[in-house]
């Protein structure tokens, strides 16, 4: 049997294995030879490997596959502070690696933690360069536990002397026992099993009776199967899903209400709605990485072709999320075995407010400190494709972000900003965070999922107590940034439907004397505008001749300005972004 380290425990294992080992009374029966086996025969070292502790199912955490972390252990997973306290708990950090796709994946561990080594021997780790240091000490060779297979208990074994006379009967209770009795069994000592024997392998339980199906079963254990993945084609054909969220740039999952989707096993598929079916297929590849879809090019369902890669899937939902090929945004798409009621309104205002106009910090205050000045000069910007930036005068820290819907129907916006080390004020608004209240002015947000609870606000202007915002738009300022250089329309969306392809190829002249000329270059169209100061908001009045004027007659509230960007926008009666209006400067 190979050995994962060198550690002077023959004294201490001895010692061990005397006090785990269950000694019951001798009992003498009478065992064929066929079925009394020696510790150095193939049967042994199949159940030695067997027993041993694989170290692979947490990888995740500590890319140590020859022996696994002690529980419970604290990490930093992408910012945000997680307590693992069970092995069900590694899926908390794979559900916030898989938020941002494109993004990279950083997680640190709380040290000290223990290691136990595949010969259940625990060593104490201090730092990362401890952890790196045994990493080194394991290669292919001395990785050979089965890690897939595992014994119901307790398992009793029957030992005989070279005239097959028995000398004792042997219970263990668990891997830990199994292995040390196994191992510190001399060449010359024989045992048996009393079978029979109930083994699990790879979720499935068997019962095996004689030492030649042991072998057998252990022997030819696929230890690259997936159970979940094993049962992905039965699940996916068995019964009647619906979509249960679908988010492509705005939360969408409304337009497939009613629709139940059935999935044949001739990879044939169909959405219905009681009245209306449509047709389909679907497809996957051998490990079950991905689902493909193709319901045909008729809208909604046309948003539905694509190669999803497979997030999570079990009998009752499937996840999963697709990098669509334009923009890079992500699309999320869920199937469930319950219907969505499709109310995501609170959801899409959300997004909309967010990703409409700079943000600027105005607090963070964490467990009671108030660090809204580590921000004040960083202006964030969330784009509708998933990624964010926020430009102070140094420096643009790059990011992700995401908006969810917790168990209770609460929002959550989830960040994820790059950051320079365990000091950089940015690594400290990486969380999930939960939306409190929100308009097109402020959003108010909190955390408490770790030690303490945490609040962060973003508003329009920076924060009055870090030297910023404060006296109140100024009319006039606007009307000087207006006419000082020509504009063009960045963005128009008209009730969120994109028309700025309308204004293609025009420039914009904004003159003092509040007239405007919008030329490209071989069509002129003229209009008006007016600036007005109204119960301390910006009025931008604005109304163009045809050809171009599907954004005018409207009176536009100025959500921000710069010297090269100014920002419109109106709103519907519960103070919604309805219509957005974007002018930038050439």
């Amino acid at each position: 049997m190979k050995r994962l380290l060198q550690f002077t425990l023959t004294l201490l294992l001895l010692a061990v294995v005397l006090t785990a080992c269950q000694k019951e009374e001798k009992v003498l029966i009478d065992e064929t030879d066929a079925e009394t086996i020696t510790a150095n025969s193939t049967v042994t070292q199949f159940l030695i490997r067997a027993a041993e502790n694989a170290g692979n199912f947490d990888d995740l955490i500590d890319g140590f596959s020859c022996g696994s972390i002690v529980l419970p252990i604290t990490v930093i997973a992408n910012g945000q502070e997680v307590v693992i306290n069970s092995e069900e708990d590694f899926a908390l950090v794979a559900a916030i690696f898989d938020q941002f796709p494109n993004d990279t994946d950083t997680l640190e561990i709380l040290f000290p933690i223990t290691i136990l080594l595949e010969d259940f021997t625990e060593v104490i780790i201090n730092s990362q360069a401890d952890l790196d240091a045994i990493i080194a000490l394991c290669d292919g060779d001395l990785d050979d536990a089965i890690e897939c297979v595992d014994f119901v208990y307790p398992i009793t074994f029957f030992l005989y002397n070279s005239n097959q006379q028995q000398t004792d009967t042997v219970t263990v209770n668990s891997s830990y026992e199994l292995y040390l009795f196994l191992s510190n069994l001399d060449s010359d000592d024989y045992f048996s099993i009393e079978f029979p024997v109930s083994v699990i392998v790879n979720g499935e339980t068997t019962e095996v009776h004689t030492n030649t199906e042991l072998l057998d079963i252990i022997s030819n254990a696929n230890c690259d199967d997936d159970p979940i993945n094993n049962d992905f084609t039965e699940d996916l054909t068995s019964g009647t899903w619906y979509i249960t969220y679908y988010f492509d740039e705005y939360d969408e999952t409304g337009n497939f209400t009613d629709y139940a989707f059935t999935f044949n096993s001739d990879n044939t598929a169909q959405a219905s709605n009681g009245s209306t079916g449509i047709p389909g297929t679907w497809g996957t590849n051998e490990d079950f990485t991905y689902l493909d879809l193709n319901f045909g090019s008729d809208f909604p369902f046309n948003e539905l072709y694509a190669s999803w890669d497979i997030i999570e899937a079990s009998s009752e939902e499937i996840r999963t999320k697709d990098v669509s090929g334009g923009n890079g945004s992500i699309d999320y798409l869920t199937f469930g075995r319950t219907p969505n009621d499709g109310s995501n309104d609170d959801v899409n205002a959300f997004i909309e407010q967010l990703t409409t106009g700079l943000w600027y910090v105005n607090l963070f205050e964490d467990d009671g400190a108030n660090d809204t000045c580590n921000y004040h000069e960083y202006a964030f910007n969330f784009n509708t494709n998933g990624t964010a930036t926020a430009t102070g005068s140094t420096e643009t820290k790059d990011g992700f972000w995401t908006v969810e819907v917790d168990s209770g129907g609460d929002l959550e916006l989830i960040l994820n900003f790059e950051y320079n080390n365990s000091d950089d004020p940015f690594k400290e608004l990486n969380d999930d965070w939960d939306v409190l209240d929100f308009d097109v002015s402020f959003l108010n947000l909190k955390d408490t999922s770790g030690s303490g609870t945490n609040y962060l606000d973003f508003g329009r202007e920076t924060s009055p107590d870090c030297g910023g915002g404060g006296g109140g738009p100024d009319p006039q300022e606007l009307i000087d940034i207006m006419v000082a250089g020509t504009w063009y329309v960045d963005t128009f969306l008209d009730n969120g439907d994109d028309e700025t392809g309308d204004f293609n190829g025009y420039n914009f002249n904004f003159y003092a004397n509040q007239t405007v000329l919008a030329t490209n270059g071989s069509e002129n169209v003229y209009g008006i505008w007016v600036v007005t100061l109204q119960s301390d908001e910006l009025n931008f009045e604005f109304d163009m001749d045809s050809p171009i004027n599907g954004a005018d007659d409207q009176e536009y509230k100025v959500l921000q300005f710069t010297e090269t960007t100014t920002t419109l926008i109106t709103k519907d009666s519960n103070g919604n972004i309805e219509d957005t209006l974007i002018f930038k400067k050439n």
